[in-house]
């Protein structure tokens, strides 16, 4: 199954709707071929998604929303989803809707959920409960152009929503029907609660090539559950082996950069072997430029990313867009009385123009901090000195 794209009406704090486009939205020629992964006929996803922005301007809230949807997808509860605080601050008159388009063979499906908030009259107590969802379903022979690719106006109703129906809880989406039937889910490896602090988060016995590429001087690195504990066996060439209890205490041993590159190089493993989604939020953090770009690299060859896995991450960092050479799979994020995600596409129709350049100079509007910030910053540095 693959997420063609994801649109979300009426999110607090958002100024517009959210529209993420997965699709390819830029003319695809023969050289582009090699980077993008085909999904059927001249429908092509972007293997890497990034959203870039200054502190604060929404980033991060815009990953979490894009985790909400997956997670929506793969039939876990709206109250079981770590990122349900995106729909914290709605109360229970209000509502937001979310409209998810996906491929599973030859079929293009749309998902329509709407999501409010209930009160128990118990104890005041509130939980979010679907308030009516859709899906829409059409075969790829339907769509002649990527105009129509969204369009499900004469389309089949394929499902809707009966709240009245008890198996149903009602915050699981209907789409459990359609997953249970055809015994498929959308992959997904969120990385994002691992932002303000660093720790190992994959067990097992980690290849030697992504140890060598991250720190040379590592043997081997094991780390498996023993008897209700971890065990991990990490060795240094030429150095005796050191035996440890938890992941923190590799802290000790292990640069904070080796540390996030063994979870999300092998967080990228698993991605390729699924096809799926993997969620960065910083990607940038503890990392050097070239490792940064390598990950970014392998999401974008064909030959190691078979399956059209998905990197989406958000970053400070302006001269990593210059590893890309289209412009639709970069969305610039703003927060000027609420935050906007605009895809780079949008703005920029030429894909030979250095995108870090255009971005640092602020030709985007809103992509570096204001002038007065500065200057205030600066008299206040100086009074302080």
């Amino acid at each position: 199954m693959k997420i063609l794209k994801i649109s979300i009406e009426r999110l607090p704090h958002f100024k517009n709707n959210l529209d993420i486009d997965f699709v390819a939205r830029q003319r695809v020629d023969d050289n582009d071929r090699e980077q993008l992964y085909n999904v059927f006929s001249n429908i092509y996803t972007n293997p890497v998604l990034s959203f870039i922005g200054i502190n604060a301007s929404g980033k991060t809230t815009i990953l979490k929303a894009v985790a909400f949807v997956i997670e929506l997808l793969n039939n876990k509860p709206v109250n079981n989803i770590s990122t349900k605080e995106i729909l914290d601050d709605i109360d229970s008159r209000e509502y937001v809707v979310f409209s998810a388009y996906f491929y599973h063979e030859g079929i293009v499906y749309k998902l329509k959920t709407t999501i409010g908030k209930k009160e128990s009259p118990v104890d005041g107590s509130a939980k979010f409960v679907i308030l009516d969802e859709m899906l829409w379903s059409k075969e790829i022979y339907r769509i002649k152009t990527k105009k129509r690719l969204y369009d499900f106006e004469d389309s089949d109703l394929k499902t809707e929503r009966n709240n009245n129906e008890e198996y149903l809880m009602e915050d699981v989406s209907i789409i459990v029907a359609l997953n249970k039937k055809q015994d498929t889910n959308f992959f997904l490896y969120d990385m994002s609660e691992f932002t303000d602090y660093n720790m190992l988060n994959v067990l097992g016995r980690y290849p030697k090539e992504i140890l060598t590429f991250l720190d040379p001087s590592i043997e081997y690195l094991i780390c498996k559950p023993d008897q209700k504990k971890l065990d991990i066996k990490l060795k240094f060439y030429e150095k005796n082996e050191i035996n440890l209890n938890s992941p923190l205490e590799l802290n000790r041993y292990l640069s904070s950069g080796t540390i996030k590159g063994l979870s999300v190089f092998m967080s990228a493993v698993f991605a390729f072997t699924e096809g799926g989604y993997l969620l960065v939020d910083e990607l940038e953090n503890h990392f050097n430029r070239e490792i940064v770009s390598t990950l970014v690299r392998f999401f974008m060859d064909k030959k190691i990313n078979k399956k059209g896995a998905t990197l989406i991450f958000s970053t400070h960092y302006s001269e990593l867009l210059d590893e890309f050479e289209r412009n639709d799979s970069i969305y610039i994020v703003r927060n000027r009385g609420g935050i906007t995600a605009e895809n780079l596409s949008n703005i920029l129709k030429r894909n030979d123009i250095k995108k870090s350049e255009i971005y640092d100079s602020d030709f985007l509007k809103g992509t570096v901090p204001t002038y007065e910030s500065y200057i205030a910053l600066k008299k206040v540095l100086r009074s302080i000195i």
